[in-house]
């Protein structure tokens, strides 16, 4: 089954906590972008559109609106989980803001990969991944119940797993990563 482009939303996650990285990863440049304009103009270059997630609170000066994941806690489970309640597609291609060398084939092809599944991811762990609105209960579920491993709540769904160039799949956590 092919994925329709148009069934599938780009989501970036933003609302991480930084404390490795001493400021928001998600305003720092790279290449001459911040790295949340990056990952938004490539999950756009992917799929023809994008949301942003993330803690309005954090308030950051980004040229694009930052949709709220209803909560204080940091972890990915919880970007994926609102993410997926704010798309209105079937199908969410997640990435955090801290993953720059990822690129638009990856997540055109973890959206392929999803089709008949509920969420398909690389080899190195949950994101970049492609998720289901079908996997949100369980999401949810988990959140709930203060579990908070994306990668735990990935085995419990119908997962498949995409072998990609670990180069793509690096995240930055300090400065010099970049």
């Amino acid at each position: 089954m092919v994925r329709d482009r148009h069934d599938v939303v780009g989501a970036l996650l933003v609302g991480g906590a930084s404390t490795r990285f001493g400021s928001p990863k998600a305003l720092a440049r790279f290449e001459g972008e911040t790295l949340a304009e990056r990952g938004h103009r490539i999950l756009m270059d992917a799929f023809g559109r994008a949301i942003v997630v993330g803690k309005s609170a954090d308030e950051l000066d980004l040229p694009f609106s930052v949709l709220d994941d209803g909560t204080e806690v940091r972890a990915a489970i919880v970007g994926v989980a609102a993410a997926l309640r704010h798309a209105d597609a079937e199908t969410v291609v997640v990435v955090p803001t801290d993953m720059p060398f990822v690129t638009a084939e990856l997540l055109r092809v973890l959206a392929e990969a999803s089709a008949g599944a509920e969420v398909a991811v690389p080899q190195s762990g949950p994101l970049p991944g492609a998720y289901c609105r079908s996997a949100l209960p369980v999401l949810e579920r988990r959140i709930a119940a203060g579990e908070l491993a994306l990668y735990q709540a990935c085995l419990e769904l119908d997962m498949r797993m995409v072998q990609w160039d670990e180069e793509e799949l690096r995240n930055v956590n300090t400065p010099a990563d970049l």
